[in-house]
């Protein structure tokens, strides 16, 4: 490989995504690790279903990509996993797609350890339809859904799967690149199901929403949210009374 990440990229493709978007650093952070691990991109698949997520992979990839139905991108990917099994097979979707329309299929191919790496591009709302609220919409946030604000709880997608029994799991936010690229990595490189969670600012829709006026503010707000494994256990941590904790995840 050059060491260039720009060389995975469709020839001529124009980046889909809005002013500011966190899922256009982690589309970098994705090709920058595929790159470092020298993988053959022949050798590989990116499934995803719709939404903002969905489009890290198709079209921005030069690699085979299945974008499929909403909710759907798991099945996919276990279906042609186990016709293909020498296949490295990722996919690269959305909060919204994977934990709220296709969450019992992120549950059971945890739990059936499908040797397959799942990114979740969690930008906290349904970016692509509105901006309405989905499974990890901060307590208190609004939405198109909940202009008074967020009632309940957010899904902590790490541990939901890991408790279904995902070999690893990590959780960063993109603008934690070389954590994140590293987690990446290692995701890859493990047999049996893994899954990486990358916290992605959504400045059109959940930042307008929330009354946040530029980028900068909408990214200070994520950063709010987050604390390190370390400090979690600890317990010197302080947010705005929801907890992203940022760090690596394993089971034995």
């Amino acid at each position: 490989m050059s060491g260039d990440w720009k060389q995975l990229l469709r020839p001529g493709v124009t980046l889909p995504f809005c002013p500011g978007c966190g899922h256009r650093i982690l589309l970098r952070h994705l090709l920058t690790a595929i790159d470092e691990l020298g993988l053959d991109i022949d050798r590989m698949l990116f499934v995803s279903g719709i939404g903002c997520g969905g489009w890290i992979p198709s079209p921005c990839i030069n690699a085979d990509t299945l974008h499929c139905l909403h909710g759907r991108a798991i099945p996919f990917a276990v279906g042609a996993k186990t016709a293909n099994p020498s296949l490295t097979t990722l996919v690269v979707s959305g909060d919204g797609d994977l934990a709220d329309i296709g969450g019992n299929h992120l549950i059971h191919a945890a739990r059936r350890d499908m040797d397959i790496t799942v990114i979740c591009a969690n930008n906290m709302n349904y970016g692509m339809t509105g901006g309405q609220v989905c499974a990890t919409t901060p307590v208190g946030a609004v939405t198109h859904t909940t202009p008074s604000g967020n009632a309940y709880r957010p899904f902590d997608l790490c541990a939901l799967v890991r408790a279904a029994g995902a070999r690893y799991a990590a959780r960063y936010l993109v603008t934690q690149g070389p954590q994140l690229v590293s987690a990446i990595k290692k995701a890859i490189g493990i047999k049996g199901f893994s899954f990486v969670e990358a916290i992605s600012p959504c400045p059109t829709q959940f930042g307008r929403q929330n009354r946040m006026d530029n980028v900068k503010d909408v990214y200070d707000y994520v950063e709010s949210l987050v604390v390190s494994r370390e400090a979690a256990a600890a317990g010197t941590a302080t947010t705005r009374g929801v907890t992203l904790v940022t760090g690596e995840f394993e089971n034995g």
